[in-house]
């Protein structure tokens, strides 16, 4: 397993993270255990989860799941756990957002779910409108002086969000973010605009979450001709993109590699990208990704991949200006 630090801190992390969105829901506990122990055998040492996630059971189920693992013992000081905060735990009004109300208890109640004392990296999973910086970096100082969470990230937040946040925290003498989650792959590249470029003058990591495109991406021309069932939206987004999938699919045939891992190693290559989120359902899909690991695309393919999935031309203002 290959090592990153994690934006500017000094924090290693593996090149993957292990996403566990569907712990519950889609994959059985003894499953989900069975996952996280082969990813440690290997030396993935990232794992990412969300309060809300699991809410198809209830809410925080992922991460009950999570703390049943780590109640085994000897796992908890082997791995880097991340996990995210904002949307609705409850029904009342403070059950949410940004509020230093709601960052102290769904902190509380995200250790409590975990199973241990501590947050390694805590991410707000939106930016909070409505909530002044000055609030939530309080908050934020507060945990980290308690020793409750070590670093703080955010996840779908704009360039001027990051920009913002990190100036404020830095007029506080606070560390501020040091991460960033974002939709990132062939087929979603508008963060290249502004997002990538503001991580990169902040010193933030991009993990990347979507690096498949929900599927799309993992060679799903070969999977209806095989017979497998798509979703509608699945199959919409394909008849979108079909000429450029099948020139894709026939790119990664001829390489000899896995579209899936293509996908990845795309992610990879970028220097900004410190991780990109891999949600597998079954221990098959876990392994299947260790490949992209090793693949390392020339130029010449990362041209093609560029001419098959244009971005946006580059960092904002050259990409629409001068």
């Amino acid at each position: 397993m290959d090592y990153t630090r994690l934006g500017r801190t000094g924090l290693k992390v593996s090149r993957l993270c292990l996403g566990t969105m569907n712990f519950g829901p889609q994959t059985s506990e003894a499953d989900s255990f069975a996952i996280m122990d082969r990813a440690l055998e290997q030396g993935l040492n990232f794992f990412d989860t969300a309060d809300r996630y699991g809410r198809d059971i209830s809410l925080g189920f992922t991460e009950e799941i999570i703390g049943r693992w780590l109640a085994q013992g000897g796992r908890r000081e082997k791995i880097v756990l991340a996990t995210k905060l904002y949307g609705p735990m409850g029904d009342g009004p403070n059950d949410r957002g940004l509020s230093a109300y709601h960052i102290r208890k769904a902190c509380e109640d995200s250790l409590r779910r975990l199973k241990t004392d501590h947050i390694d990296l805590y991410q707000m999973h939106h930016i909070d409108r409505e909530t002044p910086w000055e609030e939530i970096w309080q908050a934020m100082e507060r945990l980290v002086r308690e020793g409750s969470i070590l670093y703080v990230g955010s996840s779908n937040f704009a360039g001027w969000h990051i920009a913002q946040a990190n100036a404020i925290a830095k007029e506080r003498s606070f560390m501020g973010l040091v991460s960033e989650q974002s939709l990132y792959n062939l087929t979603a590249r508008m963060i290249e605009l502004e997002l990538i470029p503001s991580c990169e003058a902040h010193g933030l990591g991009l993990i990347p979450w979507s690096p498949l495109g929900g599927g799309i991406l993992g060679g799903v021309l070969q999977k209806i001709s095989e017979g497998r069932r798509a979703s509608e939206g699945l199959q919409a987004r394909v008849a979108k993109l079909r000429p450029q999938l099948e020139s894709y699919e026939a790119l990664c045939k001829d390489l000899a590699e896995s579209p899936a891992d293509v996908a990845l190693a795309w992610l990879l290559h970028n220097p900004v990208v410190t991780a990109p989120i891999i949600g597998p359902r079954t221990l098959g899909q876990l392994e299947s990704s260790f490949r992209a690991l090793e693949i390392k695309l020339s130029d010449e393919t990362l041209k093609r991949l560029d001419e098959l999935f244009p971005g946006p031309g580059g960092a904002a203002p050259e990409a629409y200006a001068w």
